[in-house]
């Protein structure tokens, strides 16, 4: 019996892989947020509390997320999924979840904040030193007015526990090397600009807006 080339072989798993994810993609349906009621339980341990604190591998307030937007948080869990982002607990969950899940569980997330009231007025204004940091890190064309009109798939800043908000920005430093590393390139880049006490400048800064970011706790998802 003859043998396929290996060319032929790796022609045939390119196209089967193909296949595969555009099947896939097909299947995943617009989010859900009725459906993700019965599938945050993972994350409610954590994210439904309010000022919990994770102390592995780093302590830190986990984020708010009620309020940003669907299309942030696919991607951050999409990152977590790829290990572009490395946080063991994140990794683990993220894993564990389908198309369908992240998507279901991003809209939901992004109504949740819709039901509690909107902050009004603007933030004060930063320092010289920090609207210096701000203008060097050019935050404002990602993120928009405020830290808090953000475009595409980047995160609402303006609000944000500043300890989380720090350790964020100084895990993009490690390249994705460390257990809480990032390796997105283009906040890597951002980050390397500036020191840690930058960094802690900045996310002080950040934590002092006023945010539409939420933590609604446990009783309020049912």
């Amino acid at each position: 019996m003859k043998t396929l080339s290996p060319l032929i072989c790796s022609l045939g798993l390119a196209v089967a892989s193909l296949l595969t994810q555009a099947a896939h993609a097909q299947e995943t349906k617009p989010g859900d947020p009725v459906a993700a009621q019965k599938k945050v339980a993972m994350c409610i341990g954590c994210h439904g509390i309010v000022g919990y604190q994770a102390s592995f591998p780093e302590v830190h307030r986990v984020p708010m997320i009620s309020g940003q937007s669907a299309k942030y948080i696919a991607a951050a869990l999409h990152a977590y999924q790829k290990g572009e982002r490395k946080h063991p607990t994140m990794r683990g969950i993220a894993a564990s979840l389908t198309d369908q899940d992240i998507a279901d569980i991003s809209v939901y997330y992004e109504a949740n904040g819709k039901n509690l009231p909107a902050h009004t007025g603007k933030g004060r204004a930063p320092s010289a030193e920090v609207d210096a940091l701000l203008k060097k890190g050019n935050c404002a064309s990602c993120h928009g007015a405020d830290l808090n009109k953000p475009i595409d798939v980047y995160p609402k800043l303006a609000g944000q526990y500043e300890d989380y908000v720090f350790v964020a920005m100084k895990s993009y430093q490690t390249e994705g090397k460390g257990p809480i590393g990032r390796g997105n390139p283009i906040m890597a880049a951002q980050a390397k600009m500036f020191t840690l006490p930058e960094l802690k400048l900045l996310a002080n800064y950040i934590g002092s807006l006023p945010s539409d970011l939420k933590t609604v706790p446990q009783s309020k998802f049912r």
